[in-house]
């Protein structure tokens, strides 16, 4: 897709550390950069900056992640500086706090303001929903689900044509099962001390380690699995604690206490995420809280893996229930443990069919490519609006 000369975008998001909003600003970097254009993200950092930076993109270190008042009118000054000195053309903001920031400094030189809304913010109070509707003071809003769209319509009563619906997308150059060697694999099982000869069913849940991901649940689902004599899986907990400790001591002793050590293990964050999915034979994305989109159950699908998901949120849009994965109640063990049960005595066969199913779905709807075409119109709409 072409852009007008001398295009600058200017995305701002908190961190550079794993998560779905951070995969796609650095996807939408790229492909500006692809197009012609000046890629800029203003961030704290974190351990993705460097492949921002070797797509050819720029950081711009602040502290953007704060949400201190005076601190964040700081982060405004340096964005008009920013904005001024490298003539951006469009200002993306990706999270309510710095969103605060990038909105008064695209009032403060008369740039064009775009924010993603990548979650479903709850509001309890209307000084929370003031805060949350800072994504929406702009002259474009993307939503990255149905489900999200709906929930900003219905929260905030902005005009729908102001609103966009775009599907994170996926890297299929990436995500593709036959760029995948054995010898990936095999360094994988070596770090998770996975025997070769292990030939349990693998189950992988990837995400942080936090509560709202439903670890502490799957837990309770294995130990009545064990308690019925199964010992024919083991399940992985792969992400990140983020600095979160005691949530993740609390989720190892509720291991130990049901004698799964075997059976259920934290294998902490690992960037080879497409072996990660080929290793195991299903995923699972157990979260109490809904997505609003759900990376982590399009991804294992596109590299061939059926997924189980819970029944709520932007997953129920792209996990066929039956055809390419389950839906599971949320927060019920004894559901979780019954969908597990039934997705290992599948067996391998039949699990290969749902998940080609699901890769086949995924290559036709989420493609990064996709999405960062649809983001790059996005942004020239708004363009043309503004002449």
């Amino acid at each position: 897709m072409s852009l007008p000369p001398d295009f600058t975008l200017l995305q701002v998001i908190p961190e550079l550390e794993t998560g779905g909003a951070e995969q796609s600003t650095i996807d939408v970097a790229q492909a500006v950069v692809r197009a012609g254009g000046t890629a800029l993200v203003a961030t704290r950092g974190g351990r993705m900056a460097a492949r921002l930076q070797a797509d050819g993109g720029r950081l711009a270190q602040m502290p953007v992640q704060t949400k201190n008042p005076l601190t964040m009118l700081g982060n405004a000054a340096r964005l008009v500086a920013l904005i001024r000195q490298e003539n951006v053309s469009i200002v993306h903001a990706r999270s309510r706090a710095p969103a605060f920031s990038a909105l008064w400094a695209a009032h403060a030189t008369d740039t064009p303001f775009v924010a993603t809304y990548h979650g479903v913010y709850k509001a309890q109070s209307a000084l929370k929903r003031w805060y949350n509707a800072v994504m929406t003071r702009g002259d474009l809003v993307i939503a990255n689900s149905d489900y999200t769209r709906d929930h900003v319509l219905a929260e905030h009563r902005i005009d729908p044509a102001k609103l966009v619906t775009i599907p994170r997308g996926i890297d299929f150059e990436r995500f593709d099962p036959t760029f995948v060697t054995p010898n990936r694999i095999d360094a994988l099982r070596a770090a998770w001390g996975l025997p070769p000869a292990d030939h349990r069913t693998q189950i992988l849940l990837a995400g942080r380690v936090t509560r709202i991901k439903g670890h502490l649940m799957i837990v309770e689902a294995a130990r009545r699995l064990a308690v019925e004599g199964r010992r024919d899986f083991q399940i992985l907990f792969a992400g990140d604690h983020q600095g979160r400790t005691g949530y993740a001591a609390e989720v190892q002793a509720a291991i130990d206490a049901a004698d799964l050590g075997d059976a259920v293990k934290l294998v902490g964050h690992w960037d080879d995420m497409p072996a990660a999915y080929l290793l195991a034979d299903f995923a699972i994305l157990p979260t109490n809280v809904p997505e609003s989109f759900g990376r982590a159950a399009v991804e294992p699908q596109a590299m061939g893996r059926p997924v189980i998901a819970s029944n709520h949120g932007g997953v129920t849009e792209t996990v066929l229930d039956g055809v390419t994965g389950w839906l599971a109640p949320v927060e019920d063990p004894d559901a979780w443990a019954d969908a597990i049960a039934r997705a290992i005595d599948l067996g391998p066969g039949k699990r290969l069919e749902m998940g080609e199913a699901g890769r086949k779905r995924a290559r036709q709807l989420y493609s990064a490519e996709t999405m960062c075409a649809q983001t790059l119109a996005a942004y020239e709409r708004v363009l043309e609006a503004r002449r």
